[in-house]
Parts: structure tokens; C-alpha cells; sequence
């Protein structure tokens, strides 16, 4: 009885996490199946495409790394270009830590950690809870991390067969859907429009630049999300303290 009862008061909020976490998945197939063709395209085994989505879980990683390997680029190359590309899930990681359970193992926090993107750190920072739970964040990793493979599957198995048209428009699915959560987000708190303006602002000044342009995006991204959460914490105290 006692194990029943435990395994449904996971369910719950891993379910909810599911739940949550569908607007993402939605977002990331089509991305997954343009990740595919271009594998596909570019002459890369599916082993290895599907490799690439199982372990390396990175978009803008995995179009990078599939490029660089069709021009020939050196591995420690590939690797380089990948740590700057991913150095911003330092930040979400920090980020999103205080507000798990404090009895959380640590070996929970690495499967965390593994499935944690750009969108689904979005909508668990979103969340109006205090404590986010581990069945919870697993759920909406999950659902994201299923998707983005069955997505990465889709594309290889379809080849060149989708019109060109088709297959430009998805490029732009993952900016929808990232626009799409962060709207509603910024509409209903003052603090995360201003800090969301300012990081958009900092990162367009930082491009702008002559001597930093040149520089690796992940760089921009990584700058400007420091220095706007920053000011964010500056001008928003008590805001920060009901986090």
C-alpha cells in the first residue's frame, strides 16, 4: 500500500510535467525532422544522427556538429564549438537548482540536468510553485527529450521526400513556440518583460560591436543573460526572494 500510494503522488506531478512540457514537444518535431534531413543530406549515418539525439540532446549543438563534420573539422573543433554552444546550460542549471527539493539525490540532479534545454528551462522557471519536484521536471524532459528523437527518426526516414517549402518553414517552429511561451510569461510580470527586454537589448549592442560580432553567439547569449539577470536582481529585490 505504501508503495502504491508513493508511486501516485509521483504520478501526479510527473503527468502535470507531461502536460506542461507538450507545447515544447510540438515546437521541437519539426525541428528534429529538419535535423534528420539535413543529417541525411549531408551523407551522416543514422546511427550516428540518432546517436547525436540521444546523447547529446543540443539543437544548435547537432546542426553545428553536422556541418562541421561534413567540412571536414578537426574533432576537437567539433568539441570546442559545442562547449561554447551549450555554455548557457551552466546558467539555467544554477539558475533552476534553488528551486528543487533541498533532499533531492544527486543523481536525480544529473538526469536533470542532462534533459534540461533552452525551452523546458523556460516553462519550469515559468511555474508560479516555490519548489519544482523531481518527477515533475522529469516528466517535462521527457516528453521534450521523446520528442526530439522520434522527431530526429521522422526526418531521416523521410529523406529529401518533403517539398522545399515545407522544409524551410520549420526552421522558424522553434522561435514560435519559444515566443509563444515567453509572451504570456511576460505579460503577467513586470520584472520578467524588463529583464527579458534588457537581455534583447544587451545582446543586439553586443553584436553590434566591431570586435566582439566576430565572437561565438554562445558567447553574446551567455553575457547578456549575466548582466540583465543582474540588473534584474537589482532593480527587482523582493521579486527574487518569492523565487
Amino acid at each position: 500500500m505504501g508503495k502504491n500510494t508513493l508511486t501516485s503522488e509521483h504520478l501526479g506531478p510527473f503527468l502535470e510535467g507531461v502536460k506542461a512540457g507538450l507545447p515544447v514537444a510540438m515546437g521541437y518535431i519539426p525541428i528534429a525532422i529538419a535535423f534528420g534531413l539535413l543529417a541525411k543530406s549531408n551523407g551522416v549515418p543514422i546511427a550516428i544522427s540518432v546517436s547525436m539525439s540521444l546523447f547529446i540532446f543540443a539543437g544548435a549543438s547537432q546542426f553545428v556538429g553536422v556541418s562541421l563534420l561534413t567540412a571536414g573539422a578537426a574533432y576537437w573543433e567539433i568539441i570546442t564549438a559545442t562547449f561554447l554552444l551549450n555554455l548557457r546550460h551552466f546558467l539555467m542549471s544554477a539558475s533552476l537548482s534553488p528551486r528543487l527539493a533541498a533532499n533531492t539525490p544527486k543523481r536525480h540532479l544529473a538526469i536533470l540536468a542532462y534533459g534540461l534545454t533552452d525551452e523546458t528551462f523556460s516553462v519550469a522557471s515559468l511555474r508560479p510553485e516555490k519548489t519544482l519536484s523531481f518527477p515533475f521536471i522529469l516528466g517535462l524532459n521527457l516528453i521534450a527529450f521523446s520528442a526530439w528523437n522520434v522527431g530526429t527518426w521522422a526526418g531521416f526516414i523521410l529523406g529529401t521526400g518533403l517539398p522545399g517549402s515545407v522544409r524551410s518553414s520549420m526552421g522558424i517552429a522553434l522561435y514560435a513556440m519559444f515566443l509563444g511561451l515567453l509572451i504570456p510569461a511576460a505579460k503577467n510580470s513586470h520584472p520578467a518583460l524588463v529583464v527579458v527586454l534588457l537581455a534583447g537589448g544587451i545582446h543586439a549592442l553586443l553584436q553590434s560591436l566591431p570586435r566582439l560580432a566576430s565572437f561565438s553567439s554562445s558567447w553574446g547569449i551567455v553575457i547578456s543573460t549575466v548582466l540583465a539577470a543582474a540588473i534584474g536582481a537589482l532593480l527587482f529585490p523582493e521579486e527574487g526572494k518569492a523565487v
